[in-house]
Parts: structure tokens; C-alpha cells; sequence
């Protein structure tokens, strides 16, 4: 079982910045395939970016490619997603999820999910 937690949302003006946080507290976090996923009101949780156990593998959708960052830091059980050039399209409910089993990009393949935070951008 691993316990996620987001941190970072916020209110930000079209072309700002946010960081925002996964981090777990609880369970073999450095084992698990980490994603983050978004999801806008009358809308499907989509794909936005996740990042591989220990060597550092990426993959990103391609709203947010060159946009977006995700990092992980297994000694402090976190993975971060960096967020430059925001949109109001950006605008969602972010969750982190840790992977089960399957492709990186779909969301019921995760076994475990965060609470979620919200990210409004301004236009």
C-alpha cells in the first residue's frame, strides 16, 4: 500500500509557474512507475506525465510536451512536476498515482491515487 499525498496548486496568471508535489508517506514509494494525471470538470482524468522507478524514464502527452517537467526524488519519497508556460487550459484537479501493472498513460491501470489538487490559470 503507498499513501500519496499532492501539494503545490494554486491560482496562477497565464504564463506562470508551479511546482507541484507527490509525495508518499508510506510503503516502497522507489519502486513504483509514478504518473500525474488531470482531470477539468465534465471531463475524462487524462494523461499528463509520468516518470519510471530509477533510471530516470520519462513520458509526457503532447499538450504539455517542452511545457512540463517531472522529476522524482526517491530519497525524500517525491516526484515533482514542474509547470512553466501555464494556460488556462491547464486548468484541472491534478492527481499523482502510483503504477500497477500496465501502460504508463492509462489511468486504470494505476493502483493507488492521491487526493488531488487543484490548478486555476488565469487568462
Amino acid at each position: 500500500q503507498v499513501q500519496l499525498v499532492e501539494s503545490g496548486g494554486g491560482l496562477v496568471q497565464a504564463g506562470g509557474s508551479l511546482r507541484l508535489s507527490c509525495t508518499a508517506s508510506s510503503g516502497f514509494f522507489s519502486a513504483y512507475v509514478i504518473g500525474w494525471f488531470r482531470q477539468s470538470p465534465g471531463k475524462e482524468r487524462a494523461f499528463v506525465a509520468a516518470i519510471g522507478t530509477s533510471d530516470g524514464g520519462t513520458q509526457y502527452a503532447d499538450s504539455i510536451k517542452g511545457r512540463f517537467t517531472i522529476s522524482r526524488h526517491n530519497d525524500v519519497n517525491t516526484v515533482y512536476l514542474q509547470m512553466n508556460n501555464l494556460t488556462p487550459e491547464d486548468t484541472a484537479v491534478y492527481y499523482c498515482g502510483a503504477l500497477g501493472v500496465g501502460p504508463w498513460t492509462r489511468q486504470y491501470d494505476y493502483a493507488f491515487w492521491g487526493q488531488g489538487t487543484q490548478v486555476t490559470v488565469s487568462s
